[in-house]
């Protein structure tokens, strides 16, 4: 028999492969009519400028790091220290983010190839009354050692697509790690205003309280004296247990308030209890930067970390792609194979396998199809997410710089509203005590004064909580790294079409 050598027979079956191969690839299932639809809004399409005009913005720059410290109170300075330090929360964020960076190392390993060595042993015995004397009834055995590599090339490019889109989530993963830093210790500065205005609240009704005291000894020292009747004295009486009762509030309130500090610094209720009085807490002291909706964008850690989860998910739709398009598989097997250990090392006891694979998806009900469209939807999500999530930025700027703007307007006024008031009950009380006016004028200029004193009070703490707020809606201090810079340039189209 004639034999046919072996690069002639390559040579001649080489046209046959090809032509097959063009042909399993014809018959692949089709990605076609499959394509995201979300587009990414541009910044500075969305135009703030007419609101911001006036608003008084310094060039400072955006918060710092600890923008906190401006507030120029060492116990708020401690407390966030320590709820940065301890707080459950980061806790959490901190394992998300080590679940993403796992992520990345599996599908880095999904590109390489795999070799694993084994061994064994294998020994049987099987009965004369089956296969004889011949065969049965004799035990066999024998040693195995193996060496075993496979490799999955990445033909299309579809396991590096999904190593990319790991690492994007993990980019994204490590700045949500950041913006709960950052939420965290926004919180705890508005908790700590929350408990500076609960003091002064404290404070207006104990001077309530003198106030309602001093006016019910006079009264009653009238009425001995038979210049009022036992109506006002009732009246004057009836304003001291509201006026406790105003207190006992405002207590209340500061117990709440250091409960929730100590919360939000992960520590139990007993903590607050070493809380002390929050300083006079300067507002207008965190300087507030001219914004730009582009500048923006790397500024707010919930944007950046959206804007890596769009890459992300483009990623994802390039591994989808890739699934439709023909596999190879190398796998290889080589080892010994001997009846006692000692023969192990004999030449005739070796053996080797080769054996790669090609897979061609031809009909799979529309599984492929399914998988494209699903990853096609979640692109689109993640683009609406960052969207909403831009609008949503440059809304939550805008509330607050008006509110900054509006809320000191209202306090300068209202606290010449209090002196007025304050300068009325003066009056009022003067004459009562002169005999020339009546319980009724020192009554109602007591209540327009408390009245008065409480809408201030009021008033600084929603400034002050402005300040903090906007601070955050800046991006709270976020200070993306360099491999965090959010990528400008839209997905290109043809990764997605």
């Amino acid at each position: 028999m004639t034999s046919i050598p072996l690069v002639s027979t390559w040579r001649q079956g080489r046209p046959l492969l090809l032509a097959g191969l063009v042909l399993a690839l014809a018959a692949c299932a089709s990605s076609r009519g499959l394509q995201p639809h979300g587009a990414l809004l541009d910044a500075d399409a969305l135009h703030s400028s007419r609101t911001l005009t006036g608003a008084s913005l310094g060039a400072a720059g955006f918060p710092a790091q600890d923008w906190w410290k401006a507030l120029g109170d060492p116990q708020l300075d401690a407390l966030i220290e320590e709820g940065l330090a301890s707080h459950p929360s980061l806790d959490a964020a901190d394992a998300r983010l080590r679940q993403a960076r796992s992520q990345v190392g599996g599908a880095r390993a999904d590109q390489l190839p795999s070799l694993s060595v084994s061994g064994g042993y294998t020994g049987l015995r099987l009965p004369e009354s089956m296969l004889g004397d011949e065969t049965g009834g004799h035990y066999a055995g024998s040693s195995q050692l193996a060496l075993n590599f496979s490799y999955g090339v990445d033909l299309w490019g579809g396991k590096r697509a999904t190593w990319e889109a790991a690492v994007d989530s993990a980019h994204a993963a490590a700045i949500d790690a950041q913006a709960a830093r950052m939420n965290l210790s926004s919180n705890i500065a508005q908790a700590y205003a929350g408990l500076a205005y609960a003091w002064q609240l404290h404070d207006v009704a104990e001077e309530e309280l003198a106030r309602s005291q001093k006016t019910l000894q006079l009264t009653r020292q009238r009425r001995a004296a038979g210049i009022d009747s036992d109506l006002q004295v009732r009246q004057a009486e009836s304003r001291v247990p509201a006026a406790q009762q105003q207190l006992q509030a405002a207590q209340q309130q500061i117990d709440e308030g250091r409960t929730a500090l100590a919360a939000l610094v992960g520590q139990g209720p007993d903590r607050g209890l070493q809380i002390g009085r929050p300083h006079a807490l300067d507002p207008m002291a965190l300087q507030l930067p001219g914004v730009l909706p582009s500048e923006l964008l790397g500024r707010r850690p919930d944007i950046v970390a959206a804007r890596w989860r769009v890459e992300a998910a483009g990623r994802q739709i390039d591994a989808a792609k890739a699934a439709f398009y023909p596999s190879l598989n190398l796998t290889a097997l080589a080892g010994v194979v001997a009846p006692n250990l000692g023969d192990l090392l004999q030449r005739e006891s070796t053996f080797a396998y080769i054996g790669p694979a090609l897979s061609l998806p031809i009909f799979e009900g529309g599984r492929l199809r399914a998988g494209l469209d699903r990853r096609d939807a979640e692109y689109d999500l993640a683009v609406a997410t960052y969207n909403q999530g831009l609008v949503d930025a440059l809304h939550q700027v805008a509330d607050q710089v008006n509110a900054v703007r509006s809320l000191q307007q209202q306090a300068q006024s209202q606290q010449q509203a209090v002196d007025t008031a304050r300068a009325a009950h003066g009056l009022a009380d003067q004459r009562y005590r002169a005999g020339i006016g009546g319980y009724l004028d020192v009554l109602t200029a007591q209540s327009t004064l408390l009245q008065a004193q409480q809408r201030l009070a009021g008033l600084q703490s929603q400034q002050l909580l402005s300040s903090v707020r906007l601070s955050q809606a800046l991006g709270g201090g976020f200070q993306p790294a360099a491999d965090d810079t959010v990528r400008a340039a839209p997905l290109s189209d043809s990764s997605h079409s």
